[in-house]
């Protein structure tokens, strides 16, 4: 089905409102590399990634994200600021609009699948304006084999149109810029953004509101990976907190970097076909995986070059800090292909603290775990997304509230009750600062968050010692084997004790407050699964 002409008689592109033109249809990846530097939209690096500038938008723009409110929708998502509602007539007409913008152009169509796990499987059609947003969706979702595209029927499609601008006095939108979820047409509709993350997450908010409900699937905003053994490790936490690159790691087989889903038969499956990884710092020798696997068909965001070379300078944050790499999951050596694996045995709570107060890694009982979750603490990370400069405190229910549109109790119900029914252990580790708040204390070392989580899994901290931590009722190893004791405990790695509990005194104060506001929107729908604990 690969070909370039005028736009066919196609049903999903009727739907895309797009009437003429030139269509390209799921051509290869180094096609589309190649028509993107002839286009003087990217070049060509050392390593043979092609790297190129998403304009404007260098990260997600969540207040811009919205889904339409229908019948659907109505009573099932937990609306609010994040889950913001858009008017279905008010859709209709932007799609229409953004129809007509990409008519007569030269636009790129590509077939891929959300889900590795075959029951779950949702057909995917990509439609963009600019190749390299093509090949970012080859990258980052599963791809059919060329028999399967014969016959591909699409259930979804997903526009993207970066050169498109809107209205809001007329369109509805809060500025230019927009991505809109409409359930019941089965249209993403992304404008005014080059930045390809928006496809991927956009993706990620449909699954989180279909997998529960049609599937009693839990959706994961996590990493995973597997041991020699067999044994399977998730890692929970937001863009900046190391998911990529703790599950990217020596010994240990990546299932994938960013989003899964648990099914009822207590297997785990990839939602995506590649990692979207953040490369501010790269080294080989600190991520070899991540770094070996920026080659031909990698697609580099926002990256600049050593002057007068080709030559990726991974330390220059002056267009971002969240500058960005895609490439299929096979560019990582000896990733499990299909993306399934068995049940969790051991799951980590990744929490970048800029308060310094929370322990290098810490052991947490089954409801504190459940409240960890629905908290979901961390700082958000310069550059992830748009206006943020430095790390900021925030709570993302479930460690992924941007991306769920149903209730956090949903989820976090399901969570406790998988759980319990595998009996894994959970670990919250902070990969944020330690002996004092951004500022004034240090970034915690990434050699001894791996040998913490290493140790985790391994079952080397089963034989050590633990105490319970007084402000957060978390159980703290006295030791691990490759990291010094004196780190272990947050208190002890403060200048000052009496500031290190004022500081954990505010947070926890935060973190009740912040629990407590998921309970305090009326409606019966939307706190289903009556979880409720108490604050700890």
């Amino acid at each position: 089905m690969e070909h370039k002409g005028s736009v066919p008689d196609d049903p999903s592109l009727k739907r895309a409102g797009i009437t003429d033109g030139v269509v390209h249809w799921n051509l290869p990846p180094e096609e589309l590399a190649d028509i993107a530097v002839r286009l003087g939209q990217a070049v060509t690096t050392s390593s043979g990634a092609i790297a190129v500038d998403t304009g404007e938008f260098k990260g997600r723009a969540p207040r811009d994200r919205f889904i339409v409110r229908d019948m659907i929708t109505d009573e099932e998502v937990w609306w609010n600021d994040i889950n913001i509602p858009f008017d279905p007539g008010r859709f209709d007409r932007l799609l229409d609009k953004v129809g007509s913008y990409l008519s007569g152009r030269e636009i790129f169509a590509r077939d891929v699948y959300a889900c590795a796990d075959p029951r779950y499987s949702v057909n995917i059609r990509v439609i963009t304006e600019q190749p390299w947003a093509n090949l970012f969706a080859y990258n980052m979702f599963v791809r059919p084999d060329r028999e399967a595209l014969d016959d591909f029927v699409p259930d979804w499609l997903i526009i993207h149109a970066p050169g498109f601008q809107a209205d809001p006095n007329r369109d509805g939108t809060r500025q230019r810029n927009f991505s809109i979820i409409n359930f019941s047409r089965k249209i993403i509709l992304i404008g005014g953004t080059g930045y390809t993350g928006e496809i991927k997450k956009g993706m990620f908010s449909v699954l989180n509101f279909m997998m529960p409900r049609m599937h009693d699937v839990l959706p994961m905003h996590c990493a995973a990976n597997m041991g020699a053994s067999g044994d399977v490790a998730l890692f929970f936490g937001l863009s900046g907190t190391g998911k990529t690159t703790l599950s990217t790691d020596t010994g240990r087989r990546l299932i994938g970097d960013d989003e899964h889903g648990w099914t009822p038969q207590n297997t785990i499956f990839n939602f995506e076909g590649g990692c979207y990884a953040k490369v501010i710092h790269l080294t080989e020798e600190g991520e070899p995986h991540i770094y070996r696997a920026i080659r031909k068909g990698a697609l580099l965001e926002n990256v600049t070059m050593h002057p007068g070379t080709n030559v990726v300078n991974f330390d220059d944050a002056s267009l971002t800090e969240n500058t960005r790499v895609s490439y299929p999951i096979h560019h990582i050596d000896d990733s499990v292909i299909p993306s399934v694996a068995g049940a969790p045995s051991n799951i980590f709570f990744l929490a970048c603290d800029a308060f310094g107060v929370l322990p290098p890694i810490s052991r947490l009982a089954p409801k504190l775990a459940t409240y960890f979750f629905m908290s979901g603490y961390t700082a958000k990370v310069a550059g992830t997304e748009t206006g943020v400069s430095e790390p900021t405190m925030t709570f993302s229910a479930c460690f992924g509230a941007p991306f769920m549109p149903l209730h956090p109790n949903v989820y976090a119900d399901m969570f406790r009750r998988k759980v319990k029914d595998v009996g894994a252990r959970i670990w919250l580790v902070n990969t944020g600062w330690t002996g004092g708040s951004y500022g004034s204390g240090k970034r915690i070392a990434l050699n001894h968050t791996r040998a913490l989580v290493r140790a985790a899994l391994s079952g080397a901290l089963d034989s050590v010692a633990f105490r319970k931590e007084e402000h957060f009722g978390v159980e703290i190893p006295l030791s691990c084997p490759g990291v010094p004791d004196e780190i272990l405990d947050p208190a002890s790695a403060w200048p000052d004790r009496e500031a290190y509990a004022n500081k954990a005194a505010y947070l926890v104060n935060a973190m009740k407050r912040n629990y407590d506001s998921l309970w305090a929107l009326p409606g019966d729908k939307q706190s289903r699964g009556e979880l409720k604990i108490a604050s700890t």
